[in-house]
């Protein structure tokens, strides 16, 4: 079954405690922390704190997606406060096998994330560390974009690489993604949907529903 993955990006900030539960109780499959540092998007929005105190509020996983200039800084920080995978960014300029170790070594999953203008073929010699690979859908940054359908191309190429090499980290897509595109993104090979305007503006539990 394919996975839900709400984004707080596009939940209310005044209440997110409240928000993550209500998502929960709704049947999302884990929670998607947006986090961006001002530099490599030009947006800010969660840092590990938040995290830390909103953890009581779901028993699902959470990911850190960390739209930051020095993961290798600070993803401790949000494994720390309770993050259970960590994304980290293939257009980062950091030794990315290290970072996956460690990451792995301190109990955590790993998801290499990469965004629409890079060619798909730069995270090929990662996947067979990773437990996740996350394709942006919308240039990372903001919400509400729309959903980049030469994206789908790089979903497919994808899905047909782990097949061809027998791996097994689960295909993520993130932006733009609604009834219709996400079903685009699954028809392609995607196992999980990360959406945030999407659910956030309806009913959770009737959006979560129509994503499967």
């Amino acid at each position: 079954m394919v996975k839900v993955a709400p984004s707080l990006l596009s939940a209310d900030f005044a209440c997110l405690g409240e928000e993550v539960k209500k998502v929960t109780s709704a049947g999302a499959d884990l929670i998607h922390f947006d986090v961006m540092d001002g530099h490599f998007v030009p947006n800010l929005t969660f840092g590990p704190m938040v995290l830390a105190s909103i953890r009581k509020y779901s028993h699902l996983p959470f990911e850190a997606h960390l739209m930051i200039t020095n993961p290798e800084k600070y993803w401790k920080n949000f494994a720390e406060s309770g993050a259970d995978i960590i994304g980290i960014h293939i257009e980062c300029e950091i030794d990315h096998i290290s970072i996956i170790k460690e990451i792995h070594k301190y109990g955590k999953k790993v998801c290499i994330v990469i965004n629409p203008p890079t060619p798909v073929e730069k995270i090929y010699p990662f996947l067979e560390y990773v437990d996740m690979v996350l394709l942006m859908t919308v240039n990372p940054g903001f919400g509400g974009q729309e959903f980049i359908t030469s994206v789908v191309d790089k979903i497919r190429k994808v899905n047909e690489y782990r097949k061809k090499e027998k791996l097994e980290f689960e295909i993520e897509v993130d932006g733009g993604i609604n009834d219709k595109t996400g079903k685009i993104a699954v028809s392609n090979g995607a196992d999980i949907l990360v959406a945030g305007n999407y659910i956030f503006s309806g009913d959770y539990k009737e959006r979560i529903n129509s994503l499967r």
